[in-house]
């Protein structure tokens, strides 16, 4: 069974190779327990320690492979998985298809891949056991992958950006004629969260109020809010702002998008949408609306490599 995961910084999002389902989304977020929790609906049990979701990210991490941490997240969006197909099998052996930021990619492929590959991973979901083996994994890079399903169209464009506006980073590669140049790829820190950071603290400042994440992105949505009108005003200037922010950084990256058209992925994307459209900086954007692109773009290219190799093992 192939599953792909995008090992967000500010969610976890995962495809199978023939199930997708809104269930497969989750906030990239741990509580570690010495104990198990009594009330916690949602528990793995891995090397002697007791885990469960938050609504809580965790920290960024440029390096994910530096503690259990997300490997432990892999074992939820796994699970996760599973269930769409029926119950959890004792025994169970998978091939995980992932991605890196294109600026990171060629420094930690290999780390990333050991990280995530390992035999006989014994834990407990829920008080089921299961002896779980990755065989193979396959890591590529983000953004590139988000447009694989329209490869097609992109071999026909002498050059496209793909900006894929994430939780911590903003990833920019360069297509030509639906390859990626990665000579020319940037990573900027300037994703979702460091908004919502700068957010909470005028919120707070301003009007004293305690505001997270999903407020934040409920008021830019224009979704129903019982928020003052005066915080819902500090977060909309603040994130056209930040909008503003991002077309200024790619500039500075000699990235010109009223010369070169750009598609824009990520949840992130879909929070600067307006802003992005309305811009004198940008002529011409395409905007890829689901959040598990990258996932779903993982998943095909390692179904057609995996193909690809058996291929040319059978005719060896």
């Amino acid at each position: 069974m192939l599953i792909s995961i995008d090992h967000g910084n500010y969610s976890i999002k995962s495809s199978s190779n023939s199930i997708r389902s809104a269930s497969d989304t989750f906030v990239a977020g741990l509580s570690e327990h010495t104990v198990q929790p009594p009330l916690a609906s949602d528990i793995i049990e891995y090397n002697g320690r007791y885990w469960t979701l938050t609504g809580s990210r965790l920290a960024y991490m440029r390096d994910k492979t530096r503690d259990e941490r997300y490997f432990v997240l892999t074992l939820f969006a796994v699970v996760k998985e599973l269930q769409l197909h029926g119950s959890l099998p004792a025994f169970v052996n998978i091939d995980i298809a992932a991605g890196l930021p294109p600026e990171h990619f060629s420094v930690l492929k290999d780390k990333f891949t050991k990280y995530l590959r390992r035999e006989a991973v014994m834990f407990v979901y829920n008080g089921t056991p299961i002896c779980l083996s990755i065989r193979r994994v396959l890591v590529y890079p983000q953004a590139y992958a988000a447009g694989v399903p329209r490869n097609q169209l992109l071999e026909n464009t002498p050059r496209v950006f793909i900006v894929n506006v994430g939780g911590y980073t903003i990833d920019i590669l360069l297509l030509r004629n639906g390859k990626p140049d990665l000579q020319f790829c940037r990573s900027i820190e300037v994703g979702v969260i460091t908004l919502n950071n700068e957010i909470i603290g005028k919120v707070g400042a301003r009007h004293d109020l305690r505001i997270e994440d999903d407020q934040i992105a409920s008021v830019i949505q224009g979704e129903e809010t019982i928020l003052p009108a005066g915080a819902i005003e500090t977060i909309l200037e603040s994130a056209k702002n930040h909008a503003d922010k991002i077309l200024d950084k790619l500039r500075e990256l000699q990235v010109d998008l009223r010369s070169t058209p750009a598609i824009f992925i990520g949840g992130g994307s879909i929070l600067f949408r307006p802003y992005i459209e309305n811009s004198s900086m940008v002529v011409k954007a395409e905007f890829i609306s689901d959040p598990k692109a990258n996932a779903i773009g993982y998943g095909m290219l390692a179904a057609g490599q995996m193909k690809h190799s058996e291929g040319v093992a059978g005719e060896n």
